[in-house]
């Protein structure tokens, strides 16, 4: 039997201006990366791509301070958008599927197997388009879920244009470079590719089995902080 090649290459979506996470993104970039970077080294992931735009210097600097892994900075003048900022770093990853994660959203992986693995498991190119991580709705006590998402009896995923889906779209995802041929040109956003993908029945989803947050607000931060402290048993009210 053939092993499938390990997906090695990881794209960080940070060139949003974090409007909602002020007062703490005012004088910081509002993605903290370190803990994307640290699943995607734990993957085996080598290689790296980060857009940037809102106050790149300290990201940037940030991110030149880790070592073994090769990170790759792709700096926005304009915002271009989910879709627009990848298909400008294109030149920057290899032409094979890559993971892409965005920058503002904590996943914790359940104790059997790490998320990223199971997403590579699952990963079919014969089949698939794009492949995205699934948070049920009705587990995410913390933060606010929305119901992007539904499934298939296949897997296949099915955008809920009413936002009453079980599923909220993580952010995670794995796709290959070929979606991005015939893209619109400039600023636009990754949800083409996803109703592309679902169209043309190659967009499946994957449900995750561990915690994952969206953190769009400072008392996210807080209300995730204090949970992880209990977790960890250093919470002191």
């Amino acid at each position: 039997m053939t092993q499938k090649p390990l997906i090695d290459q990881g794209f960080i979506l940070c060139a949003g201006f974090g409007t909602r996470m002020r007062p703490l993104t005012d004088t910081m970039p509002k993605p903290m990366v370190d803990h994307v970077l640290d699943s995607f080294a734990a993957h085996g992931i080598t290689r790296t791509v980060i857009n940037t735009h809102y106050r790149p210097e300290s990201l940037e600097n940030h991110v030149r301070k880790r070592s073994g892994m090769d990170i790759r900075l792709s700096r926005e003048t304009d915002i271009l958008e989910t879709g627009g900022g990848i298909t400008h770093a294109l030149p920057l990853l290899e032409p094979r599927p890559f993971f892409i994660s965005s920058g503002d959203s904590y996943l914790l992986d359940a104790p059997d197997k790490p998320a990223l693995q199971r997403m590579e498991d699952a990963w079919d190119l014969a089949r698939m388009d794009i492949l995205i991580l699934l948070q049920p709705v009705a587990a995410m006590t913390l933060t606010e879920g929305v119901g992007d998402y539904d499934l298939d009896g296949d897997g296949r995923a099915i955008r809920s244009h009413n936002k009453t889906g079980q599923y909220m779209f993580t952010g995670l995802r794995i796709n290959d470079t070929h979606i991005f041929e015939n893209a619109p040109e400039g600023a636009y956003s990754y949800l083409v590719l996803l109703d592309r993908a679902e169209k043309n029945g190659r967009l499946y989803g994957l449900i995750h089995d561990g915690d994952w947050h969206h953190v769009s607000t400072p008392d996210d931060v807080r209300r995730i902080e204090g949970a992880l402290a209990v977790h960890s048993g250093n919470y002191s009210p």
